[in-house]
C-alpha cells in the first residue's frame, strides 16, 4: 500500500506536539504568566488531538486513495494545526493579542475537516449497504 502524506504530517505533528508540550512544561513555566501558559497548553492539546486525526485520515486513505473528501479533510486539518495551535503558541510566547484573531480560522478549518470526515463516513456506509453480499 502506498504511504500517505497525512501519515507523515500526523506523525511529525505528534512528535512536535510532545516536544512543544515538554518545552512549555519545563522551559516556559517561569517565563510566561499562568494565563499564557494555559493558552500554550491549549495549543499543544489541540495539536495532539488533530495529529491523531491526520493519522486516522491516512489510515482511511488506505481504503480509498482517490477520495477528495479525505484529501480536503487532511489538508484542512493540517492547516488548522498550523493556524490554531501555531497562533496560540505565538500568542503565549510573544504576548501579541492580535495573533488571537488567527486562532478562529484554524478552528473553522478543524470543524470543516471533521465535517468532511462525517460526510465521508456516511458515503462509505451507504455504499457498503448497497453492495453488501448476502450469505444466501
Amino acid at each position: 500500500m502506498k504511504s500517505s502524506v497525512f501519515l507523515f504530517f500526523g506523525a511529525t505533528s505528534a512528535f512536535l506536539g510532545v516536544a512543544f508540550g515538554a518545552f512549555g512544561a519545563h522551559g516556559l513555566k517561569t517565563m510566561i504568566s499562568p494565563e499564557m501558559l494555559a493558552v500554550y497548553k491549549t495549543g499543544v492539546e489541540y495539536q495532539m488531538w488533530h495529529s491523531f486525526g491526520l493519522i486516522v485520515i491516512a489510515l482511511m486513505q488506505q481504503h480509498d486513495m482517490q477520495s477528495r473528501l479525505l484529501k480536503w479533510a487532511g489538508g484542512l486539518m493540517f492547516l488548522g494545526i498550523i493556524l490554531f495551535s501555531g497562533s496560540l503558541y505565538a500568542l503565549a510566547i510573544l504576548n501579541l493579542p492580535i495573533l488571537g484573531a488567527i486562532t478562529p480560522i484554524g478552528g473553522v478549518s478543524f470543524l470543516i475537516s471533521w465535517s468532511l470526515l462525517i460526510i465521508f463516513s456516511g458515503k462509505k456506509s451507504s455504499h457498503n449497504k448497497r453492495y453488501k453480499s448476502s450469505r444466501y
